[in-house]
């Protein structure tokens, strides 16, 4: 997710500061945009600008015009207010960095093992599989592992107990997985159900309305 900003600072050189500071950080492959820079204290045209990206202003040396304050509260736009160079870069590679804390993870939902193979088709299998634990279900993601490791990964289309159609099997239960373009299953095989989770290593930045002094 990118971090858009509007910069405000006390001087012309304090800017060109911030700016090279900024571009540190991209280069270190901080996803971070300048939507708006300019010199002297926050202003309420300053906060409608943010709304426009991460709703973040930062502000170098300088402090916030009257009512500011309380219209950054209601317009749900963060303030953040720095007095050194260091503790701007700090604080914003912090920001920059819990934006990309969101992870993706696979989350195992089934286990289960082939105990017998029936030809389905010229390039299909039927993988009769005997549930070790949790449940294989029909539409979730499924991988066959041999010996070598994983041999083929898909999407289960139909499960069968005996000759009954079903939606999922559960632990214990033996069931007919039909596979139409894989032919190479083997007795022994392990057939793993998973899906797609999204963590989070730590809480994302979000902004919090109102002035801060860092």
């Amino acid at each position: 997710m990118k971090l858009e900003m509007v910069m405000k600072s006390d001087s012309v050189g304090s800017q060109e500061a911030l700016f090279q500071s900024v571009k540190t950080l991209q280069d270190r492959g901080a996803d971070i945009k300048v939507i708006h820079s300019g010199i002297g204290p926050v202003s309420k045209s300053d906060l409608f600008m943010a709304l426009t990206g991460s709703k973040l202003v930062v502000g170098f040396g300088v402090g916030v015009l009257p009512k500011t304050e309380p219209e950054s509260k209601e317009m749900g736009v963060e303030v953040r207010l720095f007095k050194t160079i260091y503790s701007f870069v700090e604080d914003l590679k912090g920001i920059a960095a819990s934006e990309d804390s969101r992870a993706r993870e696979e989350r195992i939902t089934g286990k289960a093992k082939v105990i017998a193979l029936f030809k389905s088709s010229r390039k299909g299998i039927i993988l009769g599989c005997e549930v070790l634990e949790g449940s294989l279900a029909v539409g979730k993601s499924f991988r066959v592992i041999s010996e070598p490791g994983e041999v083929f990964r898909g999407k289960i289309a139909s499960l069968h107990i005996e000759k009954d159609a079903v939606m999922e099997a559960r632990k214990g239960q033996q069931a007919g997985l039909k596979v139409p373009d894989f032919n190479r299953g083997k007795v022994g095989d392990l057939v793993e159900c998973f899906e797609d989770v999204v963590s989070r290593k730590g809480k994302a930045w979000e902004p919090r309305g109102g002035v801060f002094h860092i």
